[in-house]
């Protein structure tokens, strides 16, 4: 029983040791893509997994990689960067959201659409709010109403709900009129939802 806590009080301190860089930073996020997020006071970069900065921390805000590619903010404008650290996409968006099937949402001029990792605009800025896609669908918002999109933009269940969620195992849950219920891929009701 000594030995044991004597040989687990060992581990714990050449752990600690193998991770004293973490403690210069604010917090350290998981390493994705062979970067982990870090931050201190304000700003933001990234590290390898032995601690070594490879983004200095001169953004106001980021995200984790996700599929190879980091969303990044500075001076009020959102770009990407690949997993070596290069910026890839400019900063020139007020809003981003992290790459999911090879698209993200992005804003321009108030208006949000979904672009490539080359940086085109696959889905053109038409609408005022966007989800990722799920299940081949996104839910986008214009005029204060929600439907559906398909990923070559053409919208497949009409604007018509108050909002309107992910889809998830074939159902999306949606309002209108001020009630919630679920809706199948075709934008038929299925189901009452409390």
């Amino acid at each position: 029983m000594k030995y044991t806590f004597l040989l687990a009080a060992a581990l714990f301190s050449l752990t600690g040791y193998g991770q004293s860089w973490t403690k210069q930073y604010d917090y350290v996020n998981d390493c994705v893509c062979g970067l982990s997020l870090v931050g201190k006071g304000d700003k933001h970069g990234f590290v390898d997994k032995n601690g070594a900065l490879v983004v200095p921390l001169v953004y106001d805000e980021a995200m984790t990689f996700s599929e190879g590619m980091a969303a990044v903010k500075q001076n009020g404008k959102w770009g990407f960067l690949d997993s070596t650290g290069t910026l890839v996409i400019p900063l020139k968006y007020s809003d981003a959201l992290p790459f999911h099937d090879s698209l993200a949402i992005v804003s321009h001029d108030g208006k949000y659409g979904f672009i490539d990792k080359k940086d085109r605009a696959v889905i053109p800025f038409l609408y005022d709010n966007a989800t990722k896609f799920a299940e081949g669908l996104a839910a986008v918002s214009k005029n204060n109403l929600w439907g559906y999109i398909n990923e070559h933009g053409q919208e497949v269940i009409p604007f018509k709900f108050g909002f309107a969620g992910s889809f998830e195992e074939g159902s999306a849950k949606v309002m209108k009129e001020g009630k919630w219920f679920l809706i199948d891929k075709s934008g038929k009701k299925t189901a009452e939802v409390d």
